[in-house]
């Protein structure tokens, strides 16, 4: 039997009405084999992660359109904590400048996938981490 499909909460977090490259990737990430459970728009931090919890993820992934990824993932990460779901990795994609990688991972975001990054580099980047998570 083959492995375990990694399932992933792709979200939408705060006002941000652009989706088209959230929709694009997770369906990159389904056609990778994973099971993507989408948010839709307008979801506040704290929803996201009662979805997360409700759905049982493997690993959150925001796509964040923006330019608030560091409070927004500094946010989720203290809620997660709180649910008592800190072990689950985090994701970010979007328009994410090249100096705020450093800033996201030091915060404790797994994976940071700016706009343009490449299909097999994204699915490659959350199966690290949910095996890092493991």
């Amino acid at each position: 039997m083959g492995e375990r499909k990694i399932k992933i909460l792709v979200g939408k977090p705060g006002l941000d009405g652009h989706d088209r490259g959230a929709k694009i990737v997770a369906l990159a990430l389904r056609d990778a084999g994973m099971e993507v459970v989408y948010s839709g728009l307008h979801q506040s931090v704290a929803q996201i992660v009662r979805i997360a919890v409700q759905e049982a993820v493997d690993v959150v992934g925001l796509s964040i359109m923006s330019g608030a990824h560091i409070p927004i993932g500094q946010k989720l990460l203290e809620l997660m904590k709180a649910e008592g779901i800190e072990d689950i990795p985090v994701v970010v994609g979007g328009v994410i400048p090249k100096q705020d990688i450093p800033k996201l991972k030091k915060i404790g975001i797994q994976g940071v996938f700016p706009g343009g990054t490449p299909f097999d580099e994204i699915v490659t980047g959350i199966k690290n981490a949910v095996k890092k998570a493991a």
